[in-house]
């Protein structure tokens, strides 16, 4: 987009999450004196698409899902050897929210078949072949409590439900309504924690899988739909790009453990930290300079629709300070469509790029129709969009 114009549930019964362009990140966490800092970004999967849900396999290897074939596949990570490879392909569905099975090389994993069925297989980790865990519910997120036992979200009626599975005696044992996705090991313990959404102020709770006893961990979680915990007994709380640290019985409220601003983070989400308590991955919305950079590459290439599915609906435009001129993307991509078929030669370069949280700001040199003209972009993101730009010339 350039000046030149102006001038001249997340969750439903039928899906199991929101498919967006996100990607998984790998951060040492460093601990001096007992205080916890993620350090150095390790690992990004960096592929178009949905790539989310990671947990670790082990304490060198992490699996989660993503996109391939316009369909979602288990991956697992390498970290040592930085290899990707790919457990199964499942041509009639997807993969969400994979696992190691306790005790197991196989994964779990919740699959959305095509035909609308969801359930929770397992995975063979040598050939992929799938066979299905809980045979009568609709589990949407989960974990293991033990190689038998299953705690999971289960959609009833349009709601997140907790149930506590037994494989070994094939009972499923409904405990609380109303919870989140989020279900972890509480560290040191024999319990588990749960997010539970069943009074206005969310909350996260404990519960003993073993006979259903609940006990409240935190009440001022606030709206985060994504926890987890520290060896030491730390939980993490993302909210936009900032993880939140709170320590049970010890703080009032929660505190900043690490502001990922300046790593091009947004809207984290997804946190996971492995067994020997050195690894932290989190997910994130693509960065707001990757989404600028995609729109840069289209116009450049002048593809209305790639251009175009960088911004958001009510996309709006201005000129500096404030005079909006366009509001919207049918009249932006009217304009822009014949800007693009009338302008053989177009082509801009960025002389320099300034990213300061959501917001890019490129200086340009622009080259259409055998002229040439520098301006300035600043462009804000949301969700995973452009949805403001501000020209100045």
């Amino acid at each position: 987009m350039r000046h030149l114009l102006f001038f001249s549930f997340i969750l439903s019964t039928s899906n199991c999450v929101s498919q967006t362009n996100t990607d998984v990140y790998l951060f040492n966490i460093n601990t001096v004196d007992g205080v916890s800092e993620p350090l150095e970004n390790l690992y990004v999967s960096n592929n178009e698409g949905y790539d989310n849900q990671p947990s670790f396999y082990d304490d060198n290897h992490i699996v989660f899902v993503s996109t391939r074939n316009n369909q979602t596949d288990i991956a697992i990570y390498n970290i040592a050897e930085k290899q990707l490879k790919f457990i199964n392909d499942t041509p009639n569905g997807g993969e969400y929210s994979p696992q190691r099975i306790p005790n197991s090389k196989d994964i779990s994993a919740v699959r959305l078949d095509n035909d609308g069925k969801q359930r929770l297989y397992r995975y063979d980790f040598e050939t992929g072949k799938s066979s299905e865990l809980i045979k009568d519910l609709v589990v949407a997120y989960y974990t293991w409590y033990d190689e038998n036992i299953i705690v999971s979200a289960v959609i009833e009626d349009n709601n997140l439900n907790l149930y506590v599975s037994n494989l070994k005696t094939k009972t499923n044992t409904k405990y609380a309504e109303n919870v989140g996705r989020s279900f972890h090991k509480i560290p040191n313990s024999n319990l588990m924690s749960f997010i539970s959404k069943a009074e206005e102020k969310w909350a996260i709770n404990s519960i003993n899988p073993s006979n259903g006893d609940i006990t409240p961990i935190m009440s001022t979680l606030g709206n985060a739909e994504d926890m987890c915990w520290l060896a030491g007994g730390h939980i993490l709380i993302p909210r936009k790009n900032i993880i939140y640290k709170f320590t049970p019985k010890t703080n009032e409220a929660p505190s900043i453990l690490a502001n990922f601003e300046d790593n091009g983070l947004q809207n984290i989400s997804r946190l996971s930290t492995s067994k020997n308590g050195t690894m932290l991955s989190v997910v994130s919305d693509e960065s707001p300079e990757t989404i600028v950079q995609k729109q840069l590459d289209a116009y450049n290439a002048r593809d209305i629709d790639a251009f175009m599915a960088t911004y958001t609906e009510d996309i709006k435009l201005y000129n500096f300070p404030n005079e909006l001129r366009s509001e919207g993307q049918v009249p932006m991509r009217n304009r822009y469509e014949s800007f693009f078929d009338n302008s053989p030669d177009l082509r801009c370069e960025i002389q320099k790029r300034i990213v300061i949280g959501n917001k890019v700001i490129d200086h340009e040199l622009v080259t259409a129709n055998g002229n040439s003209f520098k301006a300035v972009a600043i462009y804000e993101v949301e969700n995973g969009l452009i949805s403001k730009v501000t020209f100045i010339r």
